[in-house]
């Protein structure tokens, strides 16, 4: 049943993941005389995509030149080790080797290519111009394997990227949850889950949304209006934006589970994140190696709307019956890795825009308008609903771009 609002914010940010915080902690910083309000409805930040994934602060090197995850990522990327190496948030740059086997080395010397013309992107600081954004160095097999004898003599090239990194993204979250708390105008409302959203009819209170929510267990909910509103809702994203559009305009809907396998343990420990066409090897600051994501399509219930937005959660037990299938994938790299010696360790969701063989979809940042009189061309302005869809990888490394781009770009914050 709809409700009246009874309480007014400027921004509104609806998931608490990284990426939720990250736009959250922008605003905040960004309009300290504006109320940000960041709605997130488990009880704490993370507990979808964000506490399940590899850790990894990607390079930037996988992704078409002119799309807006290279863009972010290599951007973040720069971000993400700033901010790391500022607030004190466990990090190592550890560098990633990307193996070859014969047929594929025309691959890694593409990509090779590719790096050498990359360009900084939009907002990056001058003195990043003096050196490259992504430098790449291509090594023989024996080189490859002087840095890592555990690679398998099948391996006949590689490609060195320095660039790549892991992290402690609970730290992470955490200092950016600090950032917003110690701020003036940041506020974040955990164990509230947001139930319904209507366009707000223009009256004395302006132009936005109405926002239903529920906390915690609570018998009634509440009601706000938004005056703009980003949905930064993860794996529900598409449900919360179809909520409000018509059934022949809704968007599908598709996931994919992604596992890993701990291993105990390489002869050497290994001391870099590996990538083939197969399965990755990433190390955590542990030390601690592991296998994955592989990836294994998942489908929605047939009529998925926000009542069913944890549906996935039945898919997140670790699955035993694909450590075979990924033991085979590892072992074209890495011959020596015993089966008996992988477990499986954890699972994670990533929310997709397109189903299996695609290809690629970029990140997709959708802005609609509550009224027809809040249309123009500074989506900035009150009435604006901006949502992230298929913010999948590299969404941990692109978190800090993206709210650049949210704040700098699309809310045009240097225009006001």
């Amino acid at each position: 049943m709809f409700q009246r609002p009874k309480s007014v914010v400027d921004y509104l940010v609806v998931g608490g993941g990284v990426v939720g915080l990250a736009i959250a902690q922008r605003l905040a910083e960004s309009f300290p005389t504006c109320s940000t309000f960041l709605v997130e409805r488990h009880p704490r930040a993370g507990e979808e995509i964000s506490s399940r994934n590899s850790e990894v602060i990607h390079s930037g090197l996988y992704y078409p030149s002119n799309s807006l995850k290279t863009r972010l990522c290599l951007r973040g990327r720069d971000m993400i080790y700033k901010r790391c190496a500022t607030h004190h948030i466990p990090y190592r740059k550890c560098g990633k080797l990307v193996v070859a086997r014969d047929e594929q080395k025309s691959y890694i010397e593409n990509l090779h290519r590719k790096s050498m013309n990359l360009a900084w992107p939009p907002h990056s600081p001058r003195e990043n111009l003096q050196r490259s954004v992504l430098p790449t160095k291509l090594l023989s097999g024996r080189e490859a394997r002087e840095l890592e004898p555990d690679l398998s003599s099948e391996i006949v090239a590689a490609l060195w990227c320095p660039e790549t990194g892991i992290l402690d993204s609970h730290s992470f979250m955490e200092s950016l949850e600090k950032d917003i708390i110690d701020s003036e105008a940041g506020n974040l409302v955990y164990s509230t889950k947001v139930v319904r959203i209507d366009p707000h009819i223009p009256d004395s209170l302006g132009l936005g949304w109405v926002i239903q929510t529920v906390t915690g267990d609570a018998p009634e909910g509440d009601a706000m209006l938004a005056r703009t509103v980003i949905n930064a809702s993860g794996l529900s994203s598409t449900l919360f934006l179809n909520s409000i559009l018509p059934a022949s305009e809704r968007i599908p809907m598709y996931y994919a589970r992604g596992s890993y396998a701990s291993y105990h343990k390489l002869r050497g420990g290994g001391e870099h994140a590996f990538h083939s066409l197969g399965t990755h090897l990433t190390l955590d600051l542990q030390g601690k190696v592991r296998f994955g994501p592989d990836i294994e399509w998942i489908e929605p219930p047939s009529e998925c709307d926000c009542d069913d937005a944890d549906f996935w959660t039945q898919h997140l037990i670790p699955d035993e019956s694909r450590i075979a299938e990924m033991h085979e994938a590892v072992t074209r790299y890495l011959s020596g890795v015993k089966l008996e010696r992988m477990q499986p360790d954890y699972c994670g969701m990533r929310p997709k825009l397109v189903p299996p063989h695609a290809g690629f979809q970029d990140f997709v940042f959708r802005v609609d308008y509550s009224t027809e009189q809040s249309t123009g061309t500074i989506p900035g302005q009150a009435g604006a609903m901006i949502s992230l869809l298929g913010i999948e990888s590299p969404g941990l490394t692109s978190s800090l771009a993206i709210a650049e781009y949210i704040v700098e770009d699309l809310l045009k914050v240097g225009e006001r």
